[in-house]
């Protein structure tokens, strides 16, 4: 028994792996070419995608918006849990990363349900809430640039159906959080997302200590 989080070292984490991942071969190839990157760290953890699709499918998720694609694991596993209509908006802005994604995409026969827009998050979730698709997505998942997580959460809220739920990734931001020696944007940046999420009366909320953080915030 407990009355804390379990910390969590590298051989009871591969246990983790060994005897909960079902992870597709499709993802673990993904998983393993974006390795190869420079950019790796980028990537969210096997486990995580794997609770992200668990999420899709306790939420029967038919359409979800995705700010930051990077190599598209998060696209894949989220849209691997989707019914065949699946829609998912994928936000970025690398034409380079995404490339990575698209082959994979392909292979596990869901990229006609990913509508890919390279362009700033903020000017395309801008312009989807021009169109008037406010409370139409069921998930969504914010996973970009730290400085701009106010924004990208506040509009996706907008785009989330009452019940919907926000998954936003690097709330921990490996522990730089609660070191009092960083203070570089992106970390302030996080803290103070943090501090308001906390008391946004819109929503129900609990941070989860997988991967580097991930908070969960359900619409009300």
């Amino acid at each position: 028994m407990s009355n804390k989080t379990i910390n969590v070292d590298d051989t009871l984490y591969q246990y983790i792996l060994d005897v909960s991942l079902r992870e597709s071969s499709v993802l673990r190839k993904l998983r393993d070419k974006t390795m190869q990157l420079a950019q790796a760290n980028m990537q969210i953890s096997p486990e995580q995608g794997q609770f992200m699709g668990l999420l899709t499918r306790l939420l029967g998720a038919k359409r979800c918006v995705e700010v930051g694609v990077f190599t598209g694991y998060s696209s894949l596993a989220v849209a691997a849990c989707m019914p065949a209509d699946g829609y998912i908006l994928a936000c970025d802005v690398s034409a380079e990363w995404t490339s990575i994604a698209k082959p994979y995409w392909q292979e596990a026969g869901v990229d006609k349900m990913i509508d890919l827009r390279l362009a700033p998050a903020l000017q395309t979730l801008d312009a989807v809430l021009a169109e008037g698709q406010q409370e139409s997505f069921d998930f969504g998942f914010i996973d970009a640039d730290k400085v701009n997580y106010q924004g990208y959460y506040d509009r996706v809220l907008q785009l989330l159906k009452p019940g919907g739920l926000v998954a936003i990734d690097n709330v921990l931001w490996g522990g730089s959080v609660i070191d009092p020696d960083k203070n570089d944007a992106d970390t302030v940046a996080i803290r103070d997302f943090n501090a308001h999420l906390k008391d946004d009366k819109r929503v129900d909320i609990s941070l989860v200590p997988i991967g580097d953080g991930l908070t969960l915030a359900r619409k009300l």
